[in-house]
């Protein structure tokens, strides 16, 4: 019974490097202490007095700031290494957070917004390839999703604990999202060795953005990408001003939350290896699908049971997704490229994030029934370009898998 446990727990999280665990306690920690964010519409509205319409301009500023800075982030994870650029970022990061939580006047939060936009996204074009550069491609899809589950695992921590620091007083809640983006930094500075690849190696003639912006594949997924970002968000944006304007208080909202976190943190280890070996594609789709149909169930409900019914459906979605995402971007690119198109990723990330608070308040003030149905169907439309795009995935994640598994070998000694 014990080298039967032995070997499953072996199989979920054994076989991969040192650093990687380092990177990946980093990821927690930020994780935990990451309550700003999703109750930052409460925040301008309750706190700061700003109307919805107000409050999703400024979420847009925000936006605008992250947009910006995958593309930065990605040149600085190839320029000038991977550990320098998270680290930096998630330094900017903490000093930005504590001057947001001071600031009163509208040009202080836009201004502050906007600097904060642009530094909390920073690490991810470098984690993202640093996990390419430290894990062999068929262990991939299995360290993004552990990636997320830490993720997750501090979401749901974050969720209960920022709702209740929401009712008590923000201060708190902005001082622990700025301590705990300092540790992930100085952890992965301490912890996790740079794996930029020699310069002009494996470098396409050009090198840069050019390069990426020019691998219409690249940019077709990325496109799908924004798309599922777009219906994403509203987690973080409108999902807890429909659910106030309700009559449910921000705990209400923390408590729901917490379900997509807890319920990831359960079954994510215990299906992730096994959906990374299936055709990706197909399995993205699938989650895409689920997570689709999750939104558009939620125009239906009013209460918290209703809205915890909803969150644990489109879970089972994210939970299939969980990885795979990342794994095909790693695959897609060259290694010396793996910053800009980790870049190029998370800018869609970012436009769709910009462009969530926009079209979500907007489509909130009509109300739940013009909301989540319209949402449930852009993701619907993600997952059929992602089966569209499917065949032309597969044959080059196959031939990047060959041709990268004895590199990404040596960086795991």
């Amino acid at each position: 019974m014990k080298s039967d446990l032995t070997g499953f727990l072996r199989s979920k999280v054994g076989g991969l490097p040192r650093a990687f665990w380092a990177l990946w306690t980093g990821t927690l920690v930020n994780r935990v202490g990451m309550m700003v964010q999703p109750f930052i519409g409460v925040f301008l509205t309750q706190e700061r007095g700003m109307s919805y319409a107000a409050a999703g301009a400024v979420m847009t500023v925000f936006g605008v700031g992250s947009l910006l800075s995958q593309v930065l982030a990605g040149w600085l994870t190839d320029r000038f290494g991977r550990r320098i650029t998270l680290t930096g970022g998630m330094v900017a990061t903490a000093l930005t957070m504590g001057a947001l939580g001071y600031g009163t006047s509208l040009t202080a939060v836009v201004v502050t917004m906007f600097v904060l936009g642009v530094a909390v996204d920073v690490y991810r074009p470098a984690s993202n390839a640093l996990v390419a550069d430290l894990v062999p491609p068929q262990d991939r899809p299995r360290a993004y999703g552990l990636i997320f589950w830490a993720m997750n695992l501090g979401f749901a921590v974050a969720m209960v604990a920022g709702g209740w620091l929401a009712r008590a007083g923000y201060g708190w809640m902005f001082a622990i999202n700025a301590a705990a983006a300092l540790g992930f930094g100085l952890l992965v500075w301490r912890a996790v060795p740079e794996t930029l690849p020699a310069r002009g190696t494996a470098e396409p003639r050009g090198g840069g953005f050019a390069v990426v912006l020019t691998d219409r594949l690249m940019v077709a997924f990325c496109l799908v990408t924004l798309l599922s970002t777009l219906a994403y968000a509203q987690v973080f944006t409108t999902l807890p001003l429909a659910m106030t304007a309700q009559g449910l208080s921000t705990t209400d909202y923390g408590l729901v939350a917490a379900v997509n976190g807890v319920l990831i943190v359960i079954l994510q280890p215990l299906t992730g290896d096994w959906l990374g070996r299936r055709d990706h594609a197909v399995v993205l789709a699938t989650g895409l699908a689920i997570i689709g149909v999750g939104f558009a169930l939620t125009a239906l409900v009013s209460d918290v049971l209703g809205y915890a019914a909803t969150v644990v459906l489109w879970t089972i979605g994210e939970i299939v997704t969980a990885g795979i995402a990342g794994a095909m971007v790693a695959a897609l690119a060259p290694p010396a490229l793996r910053g800009r198109y980790a870049g190029l990723y998370g800018l869609a990330w970012s436009g769709g994030s910009m462009v969530a608070p926009l079209l979500g308040t907007r489509l909130l003030e009509l109300g739940p029934w013009a909301l989540w149905p319209v949402i449930g169907a852009v993701d619907l439309v993600a997952a059929v370009g992602v089966l569209a795009l499917g065949p032309a995935l597969r044959r080059r994640t196959t031939r990047a898998g060959v041709a990268d598994s004895a590199a990404a070998a040596v960086n795991a000694r």
